[in-house]
């Protein structure tokens, strides 16, 4: 059996590829690009191409596509063929530079968000050096930007690249005023936890709503669900083991570095968490996971949903963000160091993240807001949807002896001055892990916990990416004009722990009693459901601050409101549609069927003898007309209020929240209440008991 460090990787023209196929100055030119993020050199591209083309062919690709990110939220490709007619009737195998670093797929298909008229086809795709190319099947696989025929982004990578280089550059203008002038690039890394349920495909098939929407929209919770805590961590059943197996594989030989995995809270729930990647990377390669996730699966006989809440009343599933700043030397900036002017650094980055996120909390609300992500916010499995920052108890009192002038007292009794003290030790895991805060540091990083398993990362990524590149400005703006770089430094430092404090919560988010206090004492945002903060994006502080750091333009912040309220309407009406469907033409019919039947057994008992006791039969029989009847009037109330949709997206979203939500929820209350008095033969979907523990 081949080892995993000799296959690891065999499917990437990875650095040890192009190192041992290009020509020393192509490679040196190729991984300057690479590492400093300066322009290819169009002089290399035929070169790369050649060796990309023959490595590929020898690993049995015949085909090639620009792979990308487009606003649907999945990847997209379109392969060509390596081959090209030769003159004595055959076909030899060729990929040019041109080919390679910039494709022209049609972009009228794809959400513009009015960006362009859908008759203006034209698109162009770009190819991203600092990603590696990869095969799939028998497709080299180029991960490319993609942007209309005006320049526009189209897709979700180029906006994340642009915001990695805003936080590069005024990051590169704090480390210089601290005398770190040999640090030539900063970049920020990302390892995002995977959430996600498996079931058998045999009970997929016969659930539409799981089919259709991806969650089920009936459903009453089993006997035993997730209440006795043994799941979590538990025994890995052998089927599932066998899908890890294979899975780790295919993303071992892509390059993916799947790392821990393991059972979640509810039945059937798993995670899988990878080490960290510069977060493009990270970006892509959690793009490609769940497509691989979805691919294993089938050939194991499952279903791997990737739904934000697949099944009410059980844990939903989310997708940890872990996030930290590193310069290219491997320096975390989010680790006090040993000296005062570390310490002090440390200190800066940190007070820029905090400012960052009380700055545009709405923006890292936004940037998880789906109509799937909805449902799970604010239970007691997630974050609320208000955001705040957990420190920790120790952390928290430096910050305040900083804001107070008091002594700090830690380990020792200490009056600290930035650039001029030490900062008092402490452990990297002084303070327990809280799983209740949206966005909490663990020691040397943020973890943003309010994404949902299916949210591509590129969103928040590139909003924390630009906040903190905002907050860094005004430092950098600040402290190089200053006379006196020390005290300048400690009191702006000072200064945002004070503006800022509001933001900082170590309590348990799961308490309402915290809603309460954030709401109404601290004045921090609470946006319930997409409707409710996707048209913040366009507000004025947002644009200015996204579109001065170039990672956006207003059209582009435009076209992204009105695709975001799009998909959340559409979402929200296909659910609706489907409910409509399942109830009139399966769960109606068969509560009446089961109804007739009951009818019949009266009916033979009192033939028999007047005197039998029907009075069980009886009393289900009123009980199951009665919810027929509500089933029918219900069904007809949600399908009214879909038909009514009308107006600009921004009104419809409204509408599918105030509307259309609650008749879908008072459908299905009345649908579940039949399932639990209705004869299991005569049920026409499988139950919540049978799904989540049908894999052995």
């Amino acid at each position: 059996m081949q080892k995993v460090q000799e296959y690891f990787g065999s499917r990437v023209f990875d650095d040890r590829v192009m190192k041992a196929s290009l020509p020393a100055g192509v490679y040196k030119s190729l991984h300057r690009t690479i590492e400093r993020g300066t322009r290819l050199d169009p002089g290399v591209a035929d070169a790369v191409a050649s060796a990309m083309k023959d490595w590929a062919v020898s690993k049995g690709a015949t085909h090639y596509t620009h792979w990308f990110q487009p606003l649907t939220g999945v990847t997209a490709e379109k392969h060509d063929s390596f081959i090209s007619p030769s003159p004595d009737g055959g076909v030899i195998m060729e990929f040019s530079g041109k080919e390679l670093i910039k494709g022209e797929p049609d972009a009228s298909s794809f959400p513009s968000g009015g960006l362009r008229a859908t008759f203006e086809a034209r698109g162009y795709t770009a190819w991203d050096p600092t990603s590696y190319a990869f095969i799939k099947g028998k497709t080299l696989c180029i991960p490319t930007a993609f942007c209309s025929y005006g320049g526009e982004a189209l897709d979700k990578k180029t906006p994340l690249l642009r915001s990695m280089e805003a936080l590069n550059r005024q990051a590169l203008r704090i480390l210089k005023l601290f005398g770190n002038k040999d640090v030539r690039c900063v970049r920020t890394c990302v390892g995002p936890e995977q959430e996600y349920f498996l079931i058998t495909r045999e009970m997929y098939d016969k659930r539409p709503d799981l089919r259709f929407t991806g969650r089920t929209l009936f459903g009453k919770k089993p006997p035993k669900g997730q209440e006795m805590d043994d799941h979590y961590f538990g025994v890995i059943k052998p089927r599932v083991a066998a899908y890890m197996e294979e899975l780790n594989d295919e993303l071992w030989r892509l390059g993916i570095l799947a790392k821990t995995e393991h059972n979640e809270v509810a039945p059937a729930q798993h995670e899988l968490a990878p080490i960290y990647s510069t977060t493009n990377i990270a970006t892509d390669h959690n793009q490609l996971t769940m497509e691989i996730m979805q691919k294993v699966a089938a050939k194991h006989g499952l279903v791997c949903l990737l739904h934000e809440k697949p099944f009410d009343g059980v844990n939903g599933s989310g997708k940890h963000n872990n996030w930290s700043i590193s310069t290219d030397a491997g320096v975390n900036l989010l680790s006090p160091g040993e000296t005062p002017y570390e310490n002090a650094q440390f200190l800066l980055f940190l007070c820029a993240v905090i400012k960052a996120v009380d700055d545009y909390q709405d923006l890292l609300r936004i940037t998880v807001a789906t109509a799937g992500n909805d449902h799970r916010l604010g239970a007691n499995e997630a974050p609320p949807a208000v955001v705040s920052i957990f420190l920790g108890d120790e952390l928290n009192a430096v910050l305040e002896a900083i804001e107070t002038g008091e002594p700090y007292m830690g380990a020792e009794k200490t009056q600290m001055k930035l650039g001029v003290d030490v900062l008092p030790k402490f452990n990297r895991d002084a303070t327990d892990r809280n799983r209740t805060s949206p966005f909490a540091f663990t020691g040397n990083k943020f973890e943003f916990r309010m994404l949902g398993s299916a949210n591509s990362i590129a969103c928040c990524n590139i909003m924390l990416n630009s906040a903190v590149a905002e907050s860094l400005k005004i430092y950098a703006d600040r402290l190089e004009g200053a006379e006196d770089f020390e005290t300048a430094l400690h009191e702006m430092i000072r200064k945002t722990i004070k503006d800022h404090k509001n933001i900082i919560f170590n309590g348990n988010g799961y308490d309402d009693a915290w809603i309460k206090e954030a709401t109404e004492k601290r004045g921090l945002l609470n946006y319930r459901t997409t409707a409710d903060c996707m048209p913040h994006l366009l507000d004025e502080k947002n644009v200015t601050m996204l579109t001065a750091h170039g990672v956006y333009s207003r059209a582009e912040l435009e076209s992204r409101c009105e695709i975001m309220l799009e998909n959340y309407v559409k979402t929200v009406t296909i659910e609706a549609n489907t409910m409509v469907s399942m109830a009139r033409r399966q769960i109606a019919p068969a509560v009446e069927s089961y109804t007739m039947k009951l009818m019949e057994g009266i009916a033979q008992k009192k033939a028999l003898d007047m005197g039998l006791d029907s009075g069980y039969e009886t009393g289900l029989v009123k009980e199951l007309s009665t919810l027929t009847g509500e089933i029918a009037r219900r069904a007809d109330l949600l399908e009214e209020a879909v038909s009514a949709l009308s107006g600009t997206v921004e009104e419809q979203s409204c509408a599918v929240r105030d509307a259309i939500l609650g008749r879908m929820e008072e459908l299905r209350k009345v649908c579940d209440r039949a399932e639990t008095i209705t004869a299991k033969e005569f049920w026409p979907y499988p139950s919540y008991g049978d799904i989540l523990f049908s894999v052995r």
